[in-house]
């Protein structure tokens, strides 16, 4: 049995976001997403066949919803989002690295 660390390997530079697969099941997804700075494209919407649990560990961020309901997220907060519910993140931190656990699953 390994050990790790949800801050470990975080990179200096980040030109890219990072969603990193922590566990994968049939009906269960855990994954570890790194932001800098980096936001959803500007067109669309995530709209995802599963609900999903976040909860931010580091930084801070906005989600905004089709409904136009947006939420600023600081450290600690959590929310979850029903599947098939559109929503994009606007804002992410560039000051420091945001870092989120999301829990994707099916009931």
């Amino acid at each position: 049995m390994n050990k790790s660390n949800i801050f470990a390997k975080i990179p200096k530079d980040l030109p890219q976001e990072i969603f990193e697969n922590i566990i994968v099941s049939e009906s269960v997804k855990i994954e570890r997403i790194i932001s800098d700075g980096h936001t959803s494209p500007k067109e669309g919407w995530y709209d995802s066949e599963l609900n999903e649990w976040v909860i931010l560990l580091q930084g801070n961020a906005v989600l905004e919803f089709k409904d136009a309901v947006s939420l600023k997220l600081d450290v600690g907060d959590f929310i979850n989002i029903p599947a098939h519910t559109k929503h994009k993140v606007t804002y992410t931190s560039s000051e420091e690295k945001t870092v989120w656990l999301a829990v994707h699953y099916t009931i």
